[in-house]
């Protein structure tokens, strides 16, 4: 054999070694993405506020996920909020009873994945006996924005849900009939300064409560449908109690600067004024209706400004109306205070005079500070929504523990059950 042959072939052999496991082979390319649909569970049957939610991942490690889609029965694509761990409301109170399926799929920017199906069943409970028209609302948005230093942790949920219970326990509400919107509809770590952990609805609980977001279109949504549903009786009784941030001028001690702007709170992805809740409340019948708005500057859900005094009339929120007593944590040109672990100090102090029997007997003195009765009279063994106010104001200015925050200033606005100062000296007790 030729010398030069047998040189080329040598080097061939020698060299080959060095390129095995690459000759032939083509580059890998994207692989899909994946998704998950943890709840609800297939044939699962739901009511009220849904919170579609599940998992998704990249199996090429980059977790390059860019959204997720969700869509019901042959209706659009909508995109959920979050990736990894992701949600998506959902509300069945327009739809009718029966099977609907739902599609999730995800993108990572190249792929889309394999579509999740699932099939689950609307079945919204029956009307209600006579007797137990009742319907309670909680709304917080608590835990936002990224820095940790003004968020206010889980407190406002765990108050929510104790309240929930006893209203359950003691005032015979439909557990049917509550709804609990908080933050994104997610339970954090680290009492809500961490990150998701699971959505509200996920949880074990003692009760089925529907739970959800306490996203602008969740708060309208619900509360468009109690005022719906609560409409069809003449003994029905509505509460609504939200909690969050306050807007308004810390560095401004003497009106908060809301002299004559509203009062206005954050929801989760927007912010709500007094006047645009007014407004949303306008339809509601209900003859028997609290309304607690807990946050700082608050006091213009109520129409007052401070000492109990009305708010402007170009600022009004025209909330207040015959049947109904509307409370606000704050003053309009005062900070409130809350708990990251027990929620806002107010309605905490509220519910506990309700709870207690503690607030039996107390009664408005000047410019509504609240006292206890010195007369037996006044004390029949249980609570109403207005002893409870001025139980809690009493709270705030005598208590030593409580000393820094009296400036609070909550306000009351009392037209139960008709408008007028000598019209309204009836009280409202809850669940009666």
């Amino acid at each position: 054999m030729d010398k030069k042959v047998i040189a080329v072939l040598l080097i061939v052999s020698m060299t080959l070694p060095l390129f095995s496991g690459c000759l032939g082979e083509e580059k890998q390319g994207n692989r899909k993405p994946l998704v998950d649909i943890t709840y609800p569970s297939n044939r699962m049957a739901v009511s009220g506020l849904v919170m579609i939610s599940g998992t998704a991942s990249d199996p090429d490690g980059n977790d390059d996920l860019v959204k997720i889609e969700v869509m019901i029965d042959d209706s659009r694509w909508n995109i959920a909020d979050g990736t990894t761990k992701w949600s998506f409301d959902w509300g069945t109170y327009e739809v009718d009873n029966g099977l609907y399926s739902i599609y999730v799929r995800s993108w990572d920017g190249k792929d889309f994945s394999e579509i999740k199906e699932i099939t689950i069943r609307v079945d919204k409970p029956k009307n209600i006996e006579s007797g137990t028209h009742k319907w309670a609302v909680f709304i917080g948005a608590a835990n936002f924005p990224e820095d940790n230093e003004s968020k206010l942790g889980n407190g406002g949920l765990n108050l929510a849900e104790e309240i929930a219970a006893y209203f359950i326990e003691s005032y015979q509400y439909s557990t049917s009939n509550i709804f609990i919107l908080f933050d994104d509809g997610w339970i954090r770590s680290d009492n809500g300064y961490g990150s998701r952990i699971e959505t509200l609805q996920e949880r074990t609980h003692d009760y089925d409560l529907s739970y959800g977001g306490a996203t602008r279109k969740n708060m309208e949504d619900t509360i468009n449908y109690v005022i719906t549903e609560s409409n069809k009786y003449d003994d029905s009784e509505v509460f609504i109690w939200i909690f969050s941030h306050g807007c308004g001028d810390e560095n401004n001690p003497l009106t908060g600067g809301k002299l004559l702007d509203n009062s206005e709170i954050f929801l989760w992805d927007d912010t709500i004024k007094d006047n645009e809740l007014g407004e949303i409340l306008t339809g509601l019948n209900s003859e028997k209706t609290c309304i607690i708005v807990d946050a700082c500057y608050s006091g213009g859900f109520a129409d007052r400004s401070i000492f109990n005094l009305p708010t402007f009339s170009i600022s009004r929120s025209r909330i207040s109306r015959s049947g109904r007593v509307v409370i606000s944590g704050a003053s309009k040109f005062r900070m409130g205070y809350s708990s990251t672990t027990q929620g806002p100090l107010f309605s905490l102090l509220w519910f506990e005079g309700l709870k207690t029997g503690d607030a039996d007997g107390f009664r408005q003195n000047v410019i509504k500070y609240g006292r206890p009765t010195i007369l037996r009279l006044f004390k029949n063994g249980k609570v109403s929504v207005e002893e409870a106010f001025y139980y809690a104001r009493y709270m705030l200015r005598t208590e030593k523990n409580y000393e820094e925050y009296k400036k609070m200033e909550p306000q009351i606005n009392d037209q139960y059950p008709h408008r007028g100062i000598l019209r309204s000296l009836k009280e409202m007790y809850l669940g009666e």
